[in-house]
């Protein structure tokens, strides 16, 4: 235990990548966040002012900007020919991180509307754009009831330790997405009301059809040995949906730019022991100080446990698999089988 302490410590300093995700800079802070719903969330400080109809010229097309790949992704699938869509976090870039260069904020300052996840999940980019931005910043999560987690790092701002918001790992909240996108593009462009519909219903249909997969792969997994460990809190809504148990994170928040201490790292060490778990499932946009953490835990627990990748904060690069959300979604849950369909064999 002392080594791993030692080790772990060493990693923490050694990487310099986990700083505090809470920042008194934020505090009295407000961005104006829509929903279709109407409702406000305290945290994500969602408030629905009504959308404006945009005056398009003949021929002209709304302006878009969506945060993220999964954001922009499901916002094309809505708006299609209908809009032109910027993405500012690309392929390969995690979102909690992410800093917005100046060409990114003048394509805020140029849209007409801008997506983003909620949740504070996109925390540079909020803070940048708060205080200048005069058109709407759509929450898609807007109407999804957040989960609660528990036991976090008592330092971390209280919306960044208690509430996640990796909404997207269940499709079924991309549903509620889609029909967020649908209610605001169609306000703020009634002309393209009936194909904002259309593509709607037509994407939704196939997010059922992904959530249908899910289920039907998930049974290959015995019950007993669907047991979830990554390098930060992002599978929560996953394993709430589909029926699994989240045992820990090397990272124990729901952002990447959060910190974990070395008695963190020996307590899910010992928690991961005596589960018998043997799988820990890494982000692609983890970065290379927390995929060092995920090592060193693989390292202390020994050679039948290993480090499988998903997909998590962005998708996959243009051409390859996982580079849409439905494709995202399924490589994340072959994954998850692979690795836990032989568990039980494996613990006994």
């Amino acid at each position: 235990k002392l080594l791993l302490l030692v080790l772990c410590g060493s990693l923490l300093s050694a990487c310099g990548l986990f700083t505090a995700c809470g920042s008194g800079e934020r505090e009295g802070k407000q961005v104006r966040i829509v929903s279709a719903q109407g409702s406000i969330q305290a945290h994500g400080e969602m408030e629905i002012p009504e959308i404006q109809a945009v005056e398009l010229k003949a021929g002209e097309r709304l302006s878009v900007v969506a945060s993220t790949s999964i954001v922009g992704d499901v916002v094309a699938n809505v708006g299609q020919e209908a809009i032109d869509l910027i993405v500012l976090i690309g392929s390969g870039q995690d979102p909690h991180s992410y800093e917005p260069t100046p060409r990114a904020l003048k394509d805020v300052e140029e849209a007409d509307l801008v997506f983003v996840n909620g949740l504070y999940l996109e925390e540079g980019l909020l803070e940048a754009i708060q205080d200048t931005v005069s058109m709407p910043v759509v929450a898609v999560s807007a109407g999804i009831a957040p989960l609660e987690l528990q036991g976090e790092d008592e330092h971390a701002e209280e919306h960044l330790r208690g509430e996640d918001p990796h909404f997207w790992m269940d499709p079924n909240n991309v549903i509620v997405w889609v029909e967020n996108i649908r209610h605001v593009l169609s306000e703020a462009d009634p002309g393209s009301r009936k194909a904002f519909e259309a593509n709607a219903d037509g994407y939704i249909e196939k997010l059922e059809e992904l959530d249908a997969y899910i289920r039907e792969r998930v049974q290959r997994i015995p019950e007993n040995a669907r047991k979830l460990v990554t390098d930060h809190h992002v599978l929560g809504y996953f394993a709430e949906e589909y029926g699994f148990q989240v045992i820990g994170a090397v990272l124990p928040n729901v952002s990447t730019s959060a910190e974990a201490s070395a008695g963190q790292m020996a307590e899910l060490i010992e928690l991961l022991r005596r589960e018998g778990v043997t799988v820990i499932f890494v982000g692609s946009t983890a970065g290379q100080g927390l995929q060092k953490l995920a090592d060193a835990v693989a390292g202390e627990l020994g050679e039948n446990v290993s480090i499988l990748p998903i997909m998590t904060g962005s998708l996959a690069p243009q051409g390859t698999r996982g580079d849409t959300y439905l494709e995202y979604i399924e490589h994340n849950v072959d994954q998850i089988v692979l690795g836990l369909s032989g568990m039980e064999r494996d613990a006994q």
